[in-house]
């Protein structure tokens, strides 16, 4: 012991100030030393680092940077990054912005035969899902991209298909593998009284419980982590929780619950958003009513935890965080869920109304009426009575009944309408109008859009033709298109209003 020395050990040295100061920071690193280790990150990354203080915001809007992602996602316009003499990050986003909201005349372009008229049209990262009466046609977009007719036919209903949805596979009792943990299944109601759940071409699940028409599935699943369900509703007034985690083909012991309490058949659902337990229903009445799955116990109406209603006919509902954005005849309104207060309704001046959809995050909602749909500020809305619209979508060949909202865009058409037309979802400025199929005499049966994509049904008489559209690498400008100049905001990928790819 006495020929230690304590004093001369490292490990018990004390720290003193000047070892602070002496540490190397991740700003003391070069710029170009930075830049490089930024090819490690995705968009998002960069997105992040822009926000977390001033130094990173200036490093992130190197050319370098956005050079690498343009060629990523574009690797045929490295003539277009070379003549950029502006920045880089704001070409990036202006063409992102504008393949958005299809500001293209020359998108790739697949044109199928159908049968003459659809009913549901639902579009996915990697596949299209076309209803027909009872029948569901699944087509693969490459295969579409490359001409190609064929397709997967799923026909185990009865009668027609009246709703379509994709849940996440692993949120199922499938789930086995991760290779599989981006995959959705589709799951379909039905006139035939049953819910079937589908994947890799077949039903996997049938869920009967309904006394009747199955009319609408939830937008998305209730529940946490310990377990999901969907919601359904139909014709005999019921509003029913389903397990996804049930096992065996005829999905015995799915039923979780069943709720009662409507009058009227069920005409829409949605799922709440501040909390993951509540479903809000309405009914052919337009009575409101809202559950909560959590609630367990005899009495089956006890899990009723709101009602309200609105006038007029039921047109369209959605929920976004505590508030229910409702369309009913001639107004919209919004209902705080916490209270079941009404906190804004207006009349639409539209007469009778077909179509509504909304935008929360950027307080926009849109009408679709006769002739025209309009698109409203929610925020310059306040109290009751007509409010001044924010601009007439117009031009449309009776009733507009097909309605999509995202960050970018409005596609707005209808059954007696030959196009459809794309709108600014900012300004209510038109973009492009797409013709619904190249038939003589035809009109549009379904719409839907997704990121850089469009797919559209159009029929005649005698023929149907399922149009699909991709703009990801369009580069002509349409002659409606005002070259914008750019978006002022930061990541135009990230937005909360759905679950729109960006590819």
């Amino acid at each position: 012991m006495a020929g230690r020395h304590p004093s001369t050990s490292t490990a018990s040295a004390p720290v003193t100030s000047n070892d602070h100061d002496s540490t190397t920071k991740v700003t003391d690193m070069d710029m170009d030393s930075l830049v490089h280790c930024t090819r490690y990150l995705t968009l998002q990354d960069i997105s992040n680092m822009a926000i977390s203080c001033k130094f990173f915001n200036r490093l992130v809007y190197s050319d370098s940077i956005w050079r690498r992602f343009f060629r990523q996602r574009w690797p045929q316009m490295e003539p277009f990054i070379n003549s950029q003499t502006s920045g880089l990050r704001e070409a990036y986003l202006t063409r992102y912005s504008d393949l958005q909201q299809f500001k293209f005349v020359d998108p790739l372009e697949t044109n199928i035969y159908t049968e003459p008229k659809s009913s549901n049209l639902l579009l996915s990262r990697n596949s299209v899902f076309l209803s027909q009466g009872p029948l569901i046609h699944v087509y693969s977009i490459d295969k579409l991209l490359e001409g190609k007719a064929s397709f997967v036919s799923l026909n185990d209903h009865r009668a027609r298909i009246t709703s379509m949805r994709l849940f996440p596979l692993k949120e199922t009792s499938l789930f086995r593998n991760e290779a599989h943990i981006n995959d959705n299944v589709l799951v379909t109601s039905s006139c035939d009284h049953s819910i079937r759940l589908w994947w890799k071409g077949s039903c996997q699940r049938c869920f009967r419980g309904h006394n009747g028409p199955v009319t609408v599935l939830s937008d998305k699943l209730l529940g946490d982590e310990n377990g999901k369900v969907f919601a359904s509703g139909g014709e005999d007034s019921t509003v029913r929780l389903w397990s996804l985690k049930s096992t065996g083909k005829r999905g015995q012991h799915a039923l979780k619950a069943t709720f009662y309490g409507h009058e009227k058949p069920i005409v829409f659902m949605s799922v709440s958003g501040y909390r993951a337990s509540l479903i809000v229903s309405m009914s052919k009445d337009s009575k409101i009513r809202v559950w909560d799955a959590s609630i367990s116990s005899s009495d089956r109406n006890s899990s009723c935890v709101g009602m309200t209603s609105v006038p007029g006919v039921p047109v369209g509902m959605k929920c976004h965080d505590s508030l229910l954005y409702v369309a009913s005849g001639s107004s919209i309104g919004v209902v705080d869920l916490r209270t079941m207060k009404t906190t804004f309704t207006t009349s639409t001046n539209q007469g009778k109304l077909y179509s509504f959809d909304i935008l929360p995050s950027k307080f926009l909602a849109c009408t679709g009426g006769l002739g025209r749909a309009i698109l409203w500020d929610v925020r310059k809305n306040t109290g009751t009575g007509e409010a001044e619209p924010m601009a007439e979508l117009d031009g449309h060949i009776g009733p507009v009944t097909h309605l999509h909202m995202d960050p970018y865009k409005i596609v707005t058409g209808g059954p007696e309408d030959p196009h459809v037309s794309i709108w600014a979802a900012d300004t209510g400025t038109q973009t492009n109008f797409l013709s619904c199929s190249p038939l003589d005499s035809s009109c549009c049966s379904a719409v839907a859009a997704d990121g850089f994509r469009i797919v559209t049904t159009g029929y005649n008489q005698e023929l149907g033709v399922l149009c699909f559209r991709d703009f990801n690498n369009a580069v002509s400008s349409s002659s409606l298109n005002e070259h914008a100049t750019g978006s002022k905001f930061w990541c135009p990928s990230t937005y909360s209003d759905g679950d729109e790819s960006d590819s």
